[in-house]
């Protein structure tokens, strides 16, 4: 199997994850929804399933189904320069990016792990199951940073050729 194949496998595989969470949130919203205002009795599980169900919907997301190029940019000085300086530029931001989460990733690990002894208040779902999209968005850029550097020499190694 080619890597492009593996690719697009993964990424169908991320944005059915992502479906499925984003309709969870939703079905919790609408028994949250109907509970308290159809029926007067609100449910307080579905405030906290919405809350933990909701970061997991943004920070998968933002990890594994927005392409880079339609993450917010400021590119006013990036369109002025030159191919060979824009090449620069963007691997001197993924090496911020990746590297700063590379950074993280460990203490950001730790401190995840270590909620593995507290819970939620309703449902007793331990915060590491609510912090862990957290650790994947940040291994995520990481990945996404090297692939794209890697990506970017390659073009400038087929540009001088």
């Amino acid at each position: 199997m080619r890597f492009a194949e593996i690719s697009r496998l993964c990424k169908q595989a991320a944005d059915i994850v992502g479906g499925l969470l984003y309709s969870a949130l939703f079905l919790v919203f609408v028994v949250q929804v109907t509970a308290r205002f159809g029926f007067n009795k609100p449910l307080a599980w579905t405030d906290e399933m919405a809350v933990v169900l909701y970061i997991w919907v943004i920070l998968w997301a933002a990890a594994f189904m927005v392409p880079e190029r339609e993450h917010v940019v400021f590119d006013l000085v990036y369109q002025m320069a030159s191919p060979r300086i824009r090449r620069l530029m963007r691997i001197a931001g993924h090496l911020m990016i990746g590297g700063l989460s590379a950074w993280a990733l460990p203490a950001s690990w730790d401190y995840i792990h270590f909620m593995a002894r507290e819970g939620t208040p309703v449902l007793n779902l331990p915060f590491m199951w609510v912090f862990l999209p957290f650790a994947l968005m940040l291994v995520s850029l990481i990945v996404r940073g090297l692939w794209q550097i890697i990506a970017i020499v390659r073009e400038a190694i087929g540009d001088k050729k």
